[in-house]
């Protein structure tokens, strides 16, 4: 069983920053790929940054690409979305999620098995 806690929500004014923070349990954390999606109300879910098991590779979706920033400390378990420059496109419940393979890949959707409670980020213009 995999436990996924996310913090740092919360309501930002349009060009401020955010940084979300993801605290994983209940498993080897180290070797499986970890990732950020997001739901905005209306819309599907989206993965909107992914990283592999040593932080060799990342994924953007092309919405967020020069934006947010995503980041893994394996000593602590702890994966980070930094999220600069935001925008109230960028509101959306996020939601920290793990892969299900050891050293799976960071850009598929389909690879993200286990999911967080989600947090609230809102961007006011």
């Amino acid at each position: 069983q995999v436990q996924l806690v996310e913090t740092g929500g919360g309501l930002v004014q349009a060009g401020g920053s955010l940084r979300l923070s993801c605290a994983v349990s209940g498993r080897g954390f180290i070797v499986y790929p970890m990732g950020w999606f997001r739901q905005a109300p209306g819309k599907e879910r989206q993965l909107v940054a992914g990283i592999n098991w040593n932080s060799s590779s990342t994924y953007y979706a092309d919405s967020v690409k020069g934006r947010f920033t995503i980041s893994r400390d394996n000593a602590k378990d702890m994966v980070y979305l930094q999220m600069n420059i935001l925008n109230p496109e960028d509101t959306a419940v996020y939601y920290c999620t793990a892969g299900r393979s050891a050293f799976g890949p960071a850009d598929d959707e389909s690879e993200y098995t286990y999911w967080g409670q989600g947090t609230q980020v809102t961007v006011s213009s």
